[in-house]
C-alpha cells in the first residue's frame, strides 16, 4: 500500500517507522486511526505535528466513511526523519478525491459537507491521490504529508498517480 513521497523513499540513515492500521468503515475509525497517528507522532519526538496530523487524519478517514460504501479502510503512517506521510485507501473505484469549488459564502456558512479536503490542502506540506488499479480503478488512496523541518508550508504538491 505504500504511497510514499521521495523524501521518504530516498536513503536516510534514520530508520522509517511505519505502522498499518485496517479497520472497519464505521464513524469509529476517524478516532482510533487519529489517536494511532499521534501516539506515533508523540513516539517518535514529533510533538509540533500532532494536532495537524490529528485533523488531517479525521478528514481523510471521514471521507471514506462519508462518500464511500466500502466494508473496511486501510491506513499507513510513515515517520522518518522529520517528516509523517499518511495514506489512507478505500477500493471504492469511484468518486474524485477533489476540494469542492469554491462557493458563495452564503453558500459556506450553511454547508454542513465539503471543507475536508480544503483542510487538508491549507494545512499539509503536500497531499494528492493514487489510483490503484490501472485502466479500472480498483480503488484510491488519498494521502498528506507534513514536515517537522523549517520548510515553509505552501499546502500545494497535489499529485495523482495511477497504479
Amino acid at each position: 500500500m505504500t504511497d510514499l513521497p521521495p523524501q521518504l523513499l530516498s536513503e536516510s540513515t534514520e530508520p522509517a517507522h511505519r505502522y498499518r492500521l485496517r479497520a472497519p468503515n464505521i464513524p469509529e475509525t476517524a478516532k482510533v486511526a487519529r489517536d494511532m497517528v499521534a501516539g506515533l507522532l508523540k513516539a517518535t519526538d514529533h510533538p509540533a505535528l500532532v494536532e495537524t496530523a490529528r485533523l488531517l487524519v479525521s478528514e481523510v478517514v471521514a471521507n471514506v466513511h462519508l462518500h464511500t460504501k466500502v466494508p473496511l479502510l486501510s491506513l499507513e503512517a510513515t515517520v522518518r526523519g522529520p517528516h509523517l506521510h499518511v495514506s489512507v485507501r478505500d477500493a471504492d473505484p469511484h468518486g474524485v478525491p477533489w476540494p469542492p469549488e469554491p462557493r458563495t459564502p452564503e453558500a459556506e456558512a450553511d454547508a454542513e459537507h465539503g471543507r475536508g479536503l480544503l483542510l487538508v490542502q491549507a494545512c499539509a506540506d503536500a497531499w494528492g491521490t493514487v489510483w490503484h488499479g490501472g485502466v479500472r480503478p480498483t480503488g484510491k488512496s488519498v494521502w498528506f504529508s507534513l514536515s517537522d523541518a523549517a520548510a515553509p508550508r505552501t499546502g500545494v504538491g497535489l499529485r495523482t498517480r495511477h497504479r
